[in-house]
């Protein structure tokens, strides 16, 4: 089976302008920080060989740099993963990747959530709606349209 794939919401960010340069709010620090304290403790997932890929705008590459901080990572930017971008395009760049590693990408609404429902359901209307650094897990053995199974959706309020 292909190893996890992990798919994360930023933290609540604040207004601002330009889009790409919002920062985190005190909160979404503190979720950010809660969900790497959460997800580093977790047993079941070879977080050793994680791969810790984030969208070069601000408020993502700060919830993953405590994710980072959290699971011990460097962060990688991939520029395909803002908003806006199309969620096949996603797709297409993971079934390009030579490796088989356990994978935690950090996004955005609309696209997360269009990711996980092209995933799962093979559309990406179908996606499930993110809260502020809400993880969902997805299990598959091709990280393809309509191949992948939700396995677990945690949000930082159901880890209080």
């Amino acid at each position: 089976m292909a190893e996890p794939l992990l798919i994360m919401r930023h933290g609540e960010a604040g207004p601002g302008s330009p889009d790409p340069a919002r920062e985190l709010t005190a909160r979404g620090r503190d979720e950010a920080a809660r969900m790497g304290v959460w997800l580093a403790g977790r047993d079941d997932l070879a977080l050793d060989r994680l791969r810790l890929v984030a969208s070069p705008y601000q408020r993502a590459q700060q919830t993953a740099a405590a994710m980072g901080e959290a699971l011990g990572l460097a962060v990688e930017t991939l520029p395909l993963i803002t908003p806006d971008d199309p969620p096949g395009a996603v797709v297409d760049w993971m079934l390009a990747q030579d490796d088989d590693r356990p994978l935690l990408l950090v996004s955005h609404m609309p696209l997360v959530g269009a990711l996980a429902g092209l995933l799962v359901e093979g559309r990406a209307d179908r996606g499930p709606g993110f809260p502020t650094a809400a993880v969902a897990e997805l299990d598959a053995e091709v990280r393809a349209a309509g191949c992948a199974r939700l396995a677990r959706f945690t949000a930082p309020s159901d880890i209080a």
